[in-house]
This record gives structure tokens, sequence and C-alpha cells, in this order.
């Protein structure tokens, strides 16, 4: 009985979460959400550089736990992956996941720490699918901009100012490129200057491909130079990068796949022991001791997993 009454809640609150993301994310108000990108508060004009940020050697633990933010990096991470929402709604959808996670882990495992870390873990789940969507839109603005770059090259040669070569980018790509420069457009016409815009949009695209466009707009309009010619050079650049970063995920893959299965082993053995003869399973389950090495073997497991991951990841 108390397993159903569970059920039904997390079935409940489950459904719920999803009446909400479902009307949060929707495309209707595009007007609306236009007004909200450009009224994003935008601190201090900072200029950018093309190094590659590096924390300081000595700092202190007051000074970087001030510039810790958890609201603000949320809601940074939120605009990068498209989710014009409020972060007070993500809040209070991590806070029930949090609540439905912890219920559940303290009825099944009677136990807190346990019950702890299940609801951390089903509250991770919204931020686990905000990270997936910011990574799918950064590898699509990517993998578009070496092609909106040539456009871009072919325009200034035929003669058209920039913000005419940024109009035709807007027309020829959809999202994500296509509207973040939308939004370029959009704030150079209510008076932003244009290397002032292209700053902005690197911080909701921070990615260091697009900064060599920035710094190089920025060196044009102050200097002055060919920019069709740092234009055509830079979709080069980029597509060279591109290259670069699939030969390393090909040279890499066999390393993160035995990850992966290694990682999936304990699971997929206990899994196939318990369907297969019971009695093998029970003393993990049941025995209070066969309960923590249970509980110590996943932990294990996880921060091998995690360890894996670390080594496999590279930056160029």
């Amino acid at each position: 009985m108390v397993l159903i009454a569970t059920s039904a809640v997390f079935a409940a609150v489950f459904i719920l979460l999803l009446i909400m993301l479902t009307y949060f994310t929707q495309s209707a108000e595009q007007n609306r959400q236009v007004m909200r990108r450009m009224s994003r508060p935008m601190g201090e004009v900072e200029d950018v550089d093309i190094t590659r940020k590096r924390k300081p050697a000595e700092h202190s633990f007051f000074s970087a736990f001030a510039d810790f933010n958890l609201l603000r990096s949320l809601e940074e991470m939120m605009w990068q992956a498209g989710l014009y929402m409020r972060v007070s709604e993500m809040v209070l959808i991590i806070v029930l996941l949090f609540s439905a996670g912890a219920l559940l882990g303290e009825l099944f495992w009677k136990g807190t720490l346990f019950a702890i870390f299940t609801g951390v873990g089903f509250g991770a789940l919204p931020i686990m699918y905000i990270r997936f969507r910011r990574t799918r839109r950064m590898r699509a603005f990517i993998a578009q901009l070496p092609f909106a770059l040539d456009l871009m090259k072919s325009s200034l040669e035929a003669g058209h100012s920039l913000n005419r070569g940024l109009q035709v980018v807007v027309q020829e790509f959809a999202d994500p490129l296509g509207g973040e420069f939308r939004t370029v457009l959009e704030q150079t016409r209510i008076g932003l200057p244009l290397p002032r815009a292209l700053e902005d949009m690197l911080k909701r695209v921070p990615e260091e491909d697009l900064r060599l466009l920035v710094v190089a707009v920025k060196v044009q309009s102050e200097v002055g130079s060919s920019l069709a010619l740092i234009v055509g050079r830079l979709a080069e650049i980029v597509r060279t990068r591109q290259r670069l970063r699939l030969q390393i995920n090909a040279l890499t893959a066999q390393s993160r796949l035995g990850g992966i299965i290694v990682g999936a082993l304990p699971i997929v053995v206990l899994g196939m022991f318990t369907l297969i003869n019971r009695d093998y399973a029970n003393e993990l389950f049941f025995d209070p001791t066969g309960i923590k090495i249970l509980k110590i073997a996943a932990g294990l497991d996880f921060c091998a997993f995690l360890m894996i991951r670390r080594l496999l990841r590279l930056d160029f």
C-alpha cells in the first residue's frame, strides 16, 4: 500500500514537472523572449581577448566564495541552453525533484544518508538536462559557424556592409546561429554598437571559435583593415579546429567506450544474477552487511566513471 501511494505521488510530481517544462519552453511568445534577451543585465563593458582564461595562482577562500554565485551560474547556463525561463521556476523544479527522490530513498532504503543521495540524484536531473541542451546547442552553433563566415566573406567582397552581411546570415541560417545573430541585429537597431552586441553574444555562446570573430570585428572597427580577408581566414581556422576535434574524438573513442562498459558491467552482472538466481542477490539487498557493500560498490563505481571521464578530457 505504501509502495502504491509512493508511486502515485512520484507520478503526479513527474507529470506536473512535464507540464511546467512544456509550458515554459513554448516558442509562441517569440516577442517576449526577444525583449527578455535584450533587457538582460549587461554589467560593465569588458574587453574581449583571445587568450585562454587562467585562474590566479593565489587567492583567498573568502574571495572565491564571494564570486561563487549558484543562481547566476544557473541563469547563464539556462541562457546558453536556450531555456528562457525564470531561475525561480527552475529552482522550484529542482526542489520538487529533490523532495521526491529523498522520499523514495527513505521508503526503499530506510537510510537518511542514502535518501539524501537519492534526492541529490533526482535534483540533479534538471541540471543534467540543461547541460545536455547547452552542449547540443553549442555544437550546432559551431557546426554552422564556418558556413556563416563564408557567407559573410562573400557579402563583404560584394561591397556590402557588415550589418548587411549579418542580415543575410540571419535569413539563410536557422537556430541557434540565426537566432543569436538576429539578437545582435536587434540590439544594434536600438543603438547598441556592433562590437558590444557581439561581445554580449559571446557571453551567450562562450566558444573560442566565436571569440576569434568578435576580436576581429573589434580590431577592425578600431584600427581598420580588410574584414573580408580576416573573415575568410577565420573560416579556415574554425574548420581546422573542428577537424582536430573530430580526430581527437576518434582517437579516444575506444577508451571512452571501454570506460562506459567497465562502469556498466557491475550493474549488468548484478541484474543477470538477479534474474537467473535471486539467492545470489538477496544478500546484497536484504542483509545489512550486503546493503553496506552495495552502497560502497555503487560509490566506487561512480567515482571510477568520473575519473575515467576526467582522464579522457582534452583541452586545446
